[in-house]
């Protein structure tokens, strides 16, 4: 039987309110987004929400950590471990990019902190340095293991991941922005898999298969 939340342990709290608060800045955005209703959705009072984060912010750092850092190390703990060949490397990547946003709201993070960053700018700090600057640099890390192999034409590793992550980015923004009010839905899977059978034929030494 499910414990109410009232009676669970106090060190699973954290974790249920950065839960509540993902949701609730997906859903609203960051300043539309009131402690009372993440409180609520924890199923804790505004008072306890405070024993835990001071602000809003500290809030927003606490989420990326704990729901979007820990995928973007296990998937980078998995690439750099399989010994694949390159080609393979990029669609499993890719691939699991895809299963990782279908599962945590990435998509509409990345949205809210594109518009509100001007106004929030730690939001794109913490978001550049947990999520971006790490996942940038997995790929860069995969680029010049390949180029290293004779699998990658020369060229900057970074740029080339840049190169990689362009659509997957788009299609995201397109999905979060454009299909609620009407956009042709994208099946993002199939704009992945197209997608790496593209990048692959001007990135890989010889032609891909």
């Amino acid at each position: 039987m499910k414990q109410p939340k009232w009676q669970r342990r106090a060190e699973d709290r954290p974790r249920e309110i950065c839960a509540a608060a993902l949701q609730v800045f997906a859903e609203k955005g960051f300043a539309a987004a009131k402690l009372d209703e993440i409180a609520k959705r924890a199923g804790v009072s505004k008072g306890t929400l405070y024993l835990y984060f001071e602000d809003k912010e500290q809030l927003f750092r606490a989420v990326v950590r704990d729901t979007v850092v820990p995928n973007v190390e296990n998937l980078r703990a998995a690439l750099i471990q399989t010994g694949l060949p390159f080609a393979d490397l990029v669609r499993l990547f890719l691939g699991q990019f895809v299963e990782i946003a279908n599962r945590v709201p990435i998509g509409a993070v990345a949205k809210m902190v594109i518009s509100e960053s001007r106004n929030f700018p730690e939001l794109a700090k913490v978001w550049h340095d947990e999520v971006v600057s790490k996942g940038i640099g997995t790929l860069t890390a995969l680029i010049e293991m390949g180029q290293a192999k004779g699998e990658v034409r020369d060229g900057d590793a970074r740029l080339h991941a840049f190169t990689l992550m362009g659509p997957m980015l788009m299609g995201l923004l397109y999905r979060e922005t454009l299909e609620p009010v009407g956009g042709a839905p994208l099946d993002f899977g199939a704009l992945v898999r197209q997608h790496a059978d593209t990048v692959l034929s001007g990135l890989l030494a010889e032609p891909a298969r």
